[in-house]
């Protein structure tokens, strides 16, 4: 039987992994729309450093992101406010962590679309934010709900990064995959298997419901070329 500790830290890594996946939808498609479709002088080097966190070590990208929103950071003298070793250090850190997941899905589903189809709109003098809602949402929409599922998931299963910026603090940052590893830590295999299985099943609903949105998309561009 899980105990209530494991359903404080999921019901934690479920509130960071939504809102870090809202602030990517919120900004991350606006960006992979620009990235899609606009040429500039160091564009291969931007997109490299949003891509980033796919090869760097969690741990390295979890201290500079420590480093940054820490009492001594620039945060800290931006702002005034420190974020390490809190709920919105956990988001701050995700966002990031899972950005080139969201992103690269977003732009693909961009790069997707029938040009032909905005050209015509932008001819007939469609205003360009009817043209979002009748044309690029309606065509791009399963892709980008799929890439904001996979950096959901990708967040809900984040350990190295999370554990540099929000350390283990019970009720506060310790998220399901930090719980998850003190329990093996204090050799309580029988709990640690069973937060594993939880885990498990989420992590295959989510996968699912992401290739389901992919063949739905698919199928919905199929018939509307």
């Amino acid at each position: 039987m899980l105990e209530p500790p494991f359903w404080t830290a999921l019901t934690l890594s479920l509130e960071v992994a939504l809102t870090a996946s809202f602030v990517l939808l919120l900004t991350g498609v606006p960006l992979a729309w620009w990235l899609a479709f606009r040429s500039f002088p160091g564009k291969a080097l931007l997109e490299a450093i949003f891509l980033l966190p796919l090869v760097l070590p969690p741990t390295v990208l979890g201290f500079y992101i420590l480093l940054f929103l820490g009492p001594e950071g620039p945060w800290r003298k931006l702002t005034g406010l420190s974020w390490a070793f809190s709920f919105e250090g956990l988001v701050f850190a995700s966002v990031l962590f899972s950005l080139p997941f969201a992103l690269t899905a977003y732009r693909e589903a961009f790069l997707a679309l029938d040009r032909n189809l905005l050209e015509v709109a932008r001819t007939l003098g469609v205003p360009r934010g009817k043209i979002w809602l009748k044309v690029v949402l309606p065509l791009t929409w399963p892709g980008l709900l799929s890439g904001t599922l996979l950096a959901f998931a990708h967040t809900l299963g984040e350990f190295g990064v999370v554990l540099m910026v929000g350390g283990s603090i019970p009720g506060k940052t310790q998220m399901v995959s930090i719980y998850l590893y003190d329990l093996v830590q204090a050799l309580r295999f029988r709990e640690a298997a069973e937060a594993s299985a939880v885990l498990l099943l989420l992590s295959l609903g989510v996968l699912v419901a992401v290739r389901l949105l992919e063949a739905r998309g698919r199928a919905w561009k199929s018939t509307t070329g």
